[in-house]
């Protein structure tokens, strides 16, 4: 069985790719974040393609800058929206959607960004990680489980491409890596490091400044599954593909496979990355230390390749960490 995990921001911006990508990728179980759709909305444009293809869908949003979705070709059952006694911002967010799916309890989230560390959504965040606690851990109780999606979270300072200029952001704090660490403490295992314990993976690269042609990147995107799934991994990789071309996503889609790999251990980035520019190892291409540190809160609609048309993002679109209710990614 293949598992991905994608934030798609903005699933109608992404339609053509992401049919495209499903069909290039045969998963049986994908799991969407920030679709920024309603559910009526999300239903009425992809409820058809994905019907042809052979998934049930579950969606679980509101119309705004959050949304999760989960389809599957391998079953649907006891679907399961938001967190038990989840709180909000101020009210709760539709962030975490839950359903079994061949016998394994799968969560499709999108972690609060937190935004910076003196701001109120910061403590949201911490709190919100508390709620998915309490709500995988019980769920281990009676199923294998896959808690997959953007978790807003640098692990380690390996999975950033510099970590002094992550010095004072969130991301990387004590408090949220803590509260990651908690999570795989329950018996949840990071498939990915797993795998590729000691190379550079990145699933996330800002729009701004040629962050992608240049590797320059975060691992935020993460696929956990309890212990009795680890021995099952057959392969697991991050599709760089996917964040190539123009209308992209500004994340990649990362990818299990459990049981049989129809494609072979390819990972652990495929296509991988450029070699690194000579400015850009000298750091003459990265601006003041900081700038691009933090996931931005807004960031959408732009586009972006291996061979640098991330330019024509940074030339043409706005970017920054204020944004409106459209184009907000927290």
């Amino acid at each position: 069985m293949r598992v991905a995990t994608w934030n798609i921001n903005s699933a109608k911006a992404r339609q053509a790719r992401l049919i495209e990508w499903l069909d290039r990728v045969q998963p049986d179980v994908v799991c969407l974040q920030e679709t920024k759709l309603s559910d009526e909305a999300f239903l009425e444009l992809f409820d058809e393609d994905l019907f042809r293809r052979g998934y049930r869908v579950a969606h679980h949003g509101d119309g705004r800058w959050n949304g999760v979705a989960i389809f599957s070709r391998a079953g649907l059952d006891d679907v399961e929206a938001g967190l038990v006694d989840g709180p909000g911002f101020p009210e709760p967010e539709p962030r975490a959607l839950a359903a079994t799916c061949g016998g394994i309890r799968i969560w499709s989230l999108y972690v609060p960004n937190g935004r910076a560390i003196d701001d109120p959504h910061y403590a949201y965040k911490l709190s919100w990680l508390a709620a998915l606690h309490a709500s995988v851990e019980k769920a281990l109780t009676t199923a294998p489980v896959i808690a997959c999606g953007d978790f807003n979270i640098a692990a380690t300072d390996a999975d950033v491409w510099d970590p002094s200029a992550f010095v004072g952001a969130t991301h990387v704090t004590d408090a949220e890596r803590r509260a990651l660490r908690e999570l795989t403490d329950l018996g949840l295992v990071d498939v990915m490091r797993k795998r590729w314990p000691d190379d550079q993976v990145f699933t996330y690269w800002d729009y701004r400044a040629l962050m992608f042609p240049k590797n320059m990147g975060m691992r935020i995107d993460l696929l956990l599954a309890s212990g009795n799934l680890v021995d099952r991994v057959r392969a697991v990789w991050v599709d760089r593909q996917a964040r190539k071309g123009t209308g992209t996503s500004d994340h990649a889609p990362v990818v299990v496979d459990l049981d049989e790999a129809p494609d072979g251990d390819i990972g652990p980035m495929v296509p991988p990355p450029s070699a690194p520019r000579a400015a850009a190892a000298r750091g003459r291409t990265t601006g003041k230390p900081g700038r691009t540190a933090a996931k931005p809160d807004a960031a959408a609609g732009r586009t972006g390749t291996d061979a640098g048309t991330d330019a024509a993002d940074a030339g043409t679109q706005h970017t920054g960490r204020a944004g409106t209710a459209d184009t907000q990614t927290d």
